[in-house]
Parts: C-alpha cells; sequence; structure tokens
C-alpha cells in the first residue's frame, strides 16, 4: 500500500541546474530522489509544482511522492531528508495526503518574486539573489508598466521556446505588485501559472521602462501582439524566487 507524501522545500539555486532531473544528477529533484533512496532504500520519483531553471531559487516550492510501506511520521521524513540532503536544499514540512493530492495537477496557481538591487554597489550577500541595476529607475514607469500585466492575456511575447511549441499560452495574472525598500525593488507576481521565463521577460520589460529604454506603450503593443520582439531583455535567474504554490 502507498501513502502519499506532500514536501515544502526550500532551496538556493545557484549551485544547481534547476528542478527537472537530468542525466548529470545535480538539480533538486535528483537530490531529492537520492535522498528518498538512502533513507527507504528504494528509488522513487518525486513530482514537483513545476520547474525552476538553473539559478532560480524557492522559498516554497511543493512535491510529492509515493511511499511503499513506510513506517516514519511525516516530522520523521523531515528531519531525516535534510540530515542527508546538501545544506543548500532544505525540506521545510512533510505532511501525508490524500492519494487525489497531485503537487503540479492540483495547484491553483503560483506567487514569485523578483528582487532589484538599484544601488552603485552590490551587497556581496545579494550576488546570486538580485539582479544588479546600477542606475536610477523611474518608480512611475515601472509602476505603470507592471500594471498592465495584470489580468487575462495571451503571454506568448513574453515566454521562451523549450525546444517545442506551449499549445497554449494564455495565462491569468492576478496581481503584479512593486515595492521598493531603499535600493532594493522587489516585484511580486501571483498568477493560475507561468510560461517558461515568463517572469524573467516580463521583469526584462518592466525594468527597461524604469530605465527609459522602452515606453510602457510599447510593452503594452507587444503583450497585445502576442509576437516576441526580436532583441528581449530576459532578467537573471539569480533575482527570482518560487515563493509559494496556491493549492
Amino acid at each position: 500500500m502507498f501513502r502519499r507524501l506532500k514536501l515544502i522545500v526550500a532551496y538556493d539555486g545557484a549551485p544547481f541546474a534547476g528542478w527537472q532531473s537530468q542525466k548529470h544528477g545535480n538539480t533538486i529533484q535528483d537530490h531529492l530522489e537520492r535522498a528518498f533512496e538512502r533513507i527507504g532504500g528504494k528509488r522513487i520519483r518525486l513530482h514537483g509544482a513545476g520547474r525552476t531553471d538553473a539559478g532560480v531559487h524557492a522559498l516554497g516550492q511543493c512535491a510529492h511522492v509515493d511511499l511503499a510501506d513506510s513506517k516514519l511520521k511525516a516530522t520523521d521524513w523531515t528531519r531525516a531528508l535534510n540530515a542527508t540532503l546538501p545544506p543548500q536544499i532544505r525540506v521545510l514540512k512533510c505532511m501525508f495526503v490524500s492519494g487525489d493530492f497531485h503537487a503540479r495537477l492540483s495547484a491553483e496557481g503560483k506567487v514569485y518574486r523578483y528582487r532589484v538591487w538599484t544601488g552603485a554597489v552590490l551587497p556581496p550577500l545579494e550576488y546570486g539573489r538580485a539582479w544588479h541595476v546600477a542606475q536610477p529607475l523611474d518608480a512611475a514607469r515601472i509602476r505603470k508598466a507592471a500594471r498592465l500585466f495584470v489580468g487575462r492575456h495571451d503571454f506568448r511575447a513574453f515566454a521562451a521556446n523549450r525546444g517545442h511549441p506551449e499549445p497554449d499560452t494564455t495565462r491569468t495574472l492576478h496581481s503584479v505588485t512593486v515595492q521598493r525598500a531603499g535600493r532594493f525593488l522587489a516585484l511580486e507576481f501571483d498568477g493560475d501559472g507561468f510560461l517558461y521565463k515568463m517572469v524573467r521577460l516580463m521583469v526584462g520589460s518592466i525594468v527597461d521602462c524604469g530605465r527609459e529604454r522602452v515606453t510602457p506603450a510599447e510593452v503594452a503593443a507587444q503583450l497585445r501582439s502576442a509576437v516576441a520582439a526580436p532583441r528581449r531583455m530576459v532578467a537573471p535567474a539569480g533575482g527570482l524566487f518560487l515563493v509559494r504554490v496556491r493549492y
């Protein structure tokens, strides 16, 4: 008999090649699956709520796994996994759930946060955790550009190709919030789903508006056209955090 275990996972994405399992074995999924095998003695398949790219971080990624004949409590799994995983990956919580739960298929949305440092010098502890934009940004233009993405749109122009066409590129963003704290700029995106590199491409356009390289009207036109611009600013991976998955 199988029991389904749900995990909430946080990680520093810098040392890893993203979430999705790869042949070289240095992904978040690979490390978690090896940890389960070391503890339980059996190979398992972990299912995540979504894939994060190399260098992208997570504060609350969600995953699930089916365990056979597990006598460990959920809290025991949390301790055992963290004792086995690299220190840059931590399981925050484990809980047994119904077999109807699926980390990806049951998700109703995700929240991502992107961090930008606008000071002349990037603090060393922010390296790989914020995009360093060492020039003034127009706050009004930033907010105006961010508001353009709220609502239901075809985001084809703000997505990258994984090597195969995405059958449906329409998504709904419930909110895009902009927060300033000193030299920090934080952009938070709450939506029902996100395409490959969608957040990083939106952030690139928003920041380019703040740098007065493009106008909000040009961004709006690109969104309406659903055609990717020949040259697009893709914000670096290190500033992006998966905050939580909504169920």
